[in-house]
Parts: structure tokens; sequence; C-alpha cells
């Protein structure tokens, strides 16, 4: 099992999601996060550089049993990306996921995903 975790551009959740959707991909997390990654050129201010503020991304979190990994990333990679790819894009984070369970049945594991 894998934990597969998505920062986006906010703009493109909706087309993410709904190309999920489209492939049966329908248990997911979304939340909205805030955060920095490449330096982007800051601006000067009084002849000093000024460090970029934290902007707003998503997080989308899927767990997923390690057969679907490739898929649902090749969809986040299609989707998430601006005219061709754009810094700031986002990234696509997979851990591995030690347990699952299914609080109403108790189901555990790869059953309970």
């Amino acid at each position: 099992m894998k934990m597969i975790t998505a920062i986006i551009q906010p703009d493109k959740l909706d087309e993410v999601s709904e190309a999920l959707i489209k492939k049966d991909i329908t248990r997911i997390t979304v939340g909205r996060v805030t955060g920095h990654g490449q330096k982007i050129e800051g601006d000067l201010y009084r002849g000093q550089e000024v460090g970029m503020d934290l902007s707003p991304k998503i997080r989308i979190e899927i767990a997923c049993n390690d057969a679907f990994v490739k898929e649902i990333c090749d969809i986040i990679i299609e989707t998430a990306k601006h005219d061709g790819g754009k810094l700031g894009d986002g990234k696509i984070f997979i851990s591995p996921l030690e347990e699952c369970i299914r609080i109403r049945t108790g189901q555990r594991g790869s059953e309970a995903i």
C-alpha cells in the first residue's frame, strides 16, 4: 500500500479531480495549504532582496494499493501541468503506507482502502 501526496496549483484542482473520477479513483482527501518550493526571483526593496511569501496550494492525498500508483501519478502529472510545464506546477510524494483500518467495519490492509 502507498500514500500518494500531490501538491498542485489551486486552479488545477477541478481538472485533476475530474480526471481521477473518470478513472474511478474517488477516494481522495483534499486540503488547502500554503508553501513554496523552488526559489522564484525575489523583488528588490531598498536595495535588498525580499524573499517570496508563501503561495496557496492544494494538497491531495490518495491511499492506494501498489498496482494503482503509476496510473494515479500519470493522471496527476498529465492534468496538473500548465501548458507543457511551468515553475510551481507542484510535486508528488509517494510514501509506504504501513496500515489502513476502516473504522466502520474494522477491515485492515488493502481491503480497507
